[in-house]
């Protein structure tokens, strides 16, 4: 995913093209006007309009959201003109009024993962020509839909229908995908997730709502009954041919049902939730990428989301002292944070790069500034990101986030 700077639209069909950037915006043209699908985040804006005026001149008569993540909603005022109408799902405003209520926690916790891009994409916005600038106010825009639908909405334009559906499964509330029924495309967003043909994201360790499975499998149902010759997601290219999305759907669908169903049986076995993420896979002929999504992350927010954060594992858990708070007391009883470091140098030995972890946290709890417990952990870092490599696009960048914190540290110490 990188910041819109392409030159000129993708032409998807005749009619329908394609603006990449953070989240991909489209574009479908009709004799009677145009039709934008999703705008990008607000300092993209201004590349996908001259991108799309570049490919037809005519008014924009509809701008229809299928989120309300702002990488999907965030160029709105950018792009709508006199009489655009901006169509979303009803639950639009209780998605957007719930990111703004913890906006700021969101962007920190998020930085990890895409404040590099995000500071590159301003950079490249700082330096675009005086007529793609925008104020201040409208770099990241908060926009009110004019028409709102719950479960279906269809209109015309052009000649063209258009069909709105409701998939409360998708990643937000607000989540809808756009149908073309005499084109068989459809516009899907995220609905599974930003990495078509892995796991879903049943929780982001950026900081999101869990996402329930039942209703995904329902949303999923929606678009497979639609037999979709086309589908166009929120990031990345097309997805081509009826049966390859059919195959896709269905094998995604019973990845998703078998890690529920088995999460759901071995909390009724009274099995706990590491020992469930540990053992729950997924069988070869429903095996699908975790680039996005990870099934052992999903077990614990498919647990988490039937019987929420009390495991009745230890007291402990009902109060508000952590368990770091007697780290200190482990290295005391250790004789200090040698010890401590030199077991974890033997778990890393073993090929334990996490059981390393927890025990370089615990002298690094007692000193922060221990440079063979820091050392240690870098080491533990790089085994964990080699394993990682070309995997789970959140595992990723948190490990090369922490590396750099380390290395960092270490060079100051």
């Amino acid at each position: 995913m990188r910041p819109a700077s392409q030159s000129e639209a993708t032409r998807i069909r005749d009619f329908v093209w394609l603006s990449e950037g953070l989240s991909n915006s489209y574009l479908v043209v009709t004799p009677e006007g145009r039709v934008v699908i999703n705008t990008g985040m607000g300092f993209e804006a201004p590349v996908h309009k001259r991108l799309f005026d570049a490919v037809d001149a005519g008014p924009l008569r509809y701008i229809l959201l299928t989120q309300g993540h702002v990488d999907h909603v965030g160029g709105v005022d950018h792009l709508r003109e006199a009489g655009t109408e901006i169509v979303a799902q009803a639950h639009n405003a209780a998605c957007q009024a719930d990111d703004a209520r913890i906006a700021r926690f969101r962007s920190k916790r998020s930085a990890f993962a895409f404040g590099r891009t995000i500071a590159e994409a301003l950079r490249h916005a700082r330096d675009r020509p005086a007529s793609e600038a925008l104020p201040v106010q409208s770099i990241q825009s908060k926009p009110e839909p004019t028409l709102s639908f719950e479960e279906h909405y269809e209109f015309e334009l052009g000649g063209t229908r258009f069909e709105l559906i409701s998939t409360p499964g998708g990643e937000t509330i607000d989540s809808m995908v756009v149908w073309l029924p005499d084109h068989g495309i459809a516009f899907v967003g995220n609905l599974f997730s930003a990495l078509f043909g892995h796991f879903p994201n049943l929780v982001t360790i950026r900081g999101d709502r869990y996402r329930f499975v039942i209703p995904f499998l329902e949303s999923l149902d929606r678009v497979r009954e639609l037999e979709p010759e086309l589908l166009l997601t929120g990031h990345f290219g097309p997805v081509e041919g009826r049966s390859t999305i059919a195959s896709e759907l269905g094998r995604l669908r019973g990845a998703v049902e078998y890690v529920h169903d088995e999460t759901v049986r071995g909390m009724n076995e009274g099995r706990d939730v590491q020992t469930l993420m540990q053992e729950i896979r997924l069988p070869p002929e429903l095996e699908v990428g975790e680039g996005y999504g990870r099934v052992s992350w999903s077990v614990r927010a498919i647990w988490e989301g039937y019987a929420g954060w009390f495991h009745h594992r230890s007291s402990t858990e009902l109060y508000p002292v952590p368990y770091w708070s007697v780290h200190a007391d482990l290295v005391e009883l250790a004789g200090g944070t040698g010890p401590i470091v030199e077991r974890a140098r033997k778990h890393l030995d073993a090929g334990e790069p996490v059981e390393a972890l927890h025990l370089c946290e615990v002298a690094l709890a007692h000193n922060a500034a221990d440079r063979a417990a820091m050392e240690t952990s870098v080491v533990a870092h790089e085994v964990l990101l080699e394993r990682a490599s070309g995997g789970n696009f959140w595992e990723v960048a948190w490990l090369e986030r922490e590396l750099e914190r380390l290395r960092g540290l270490l060079g100051t110490a």
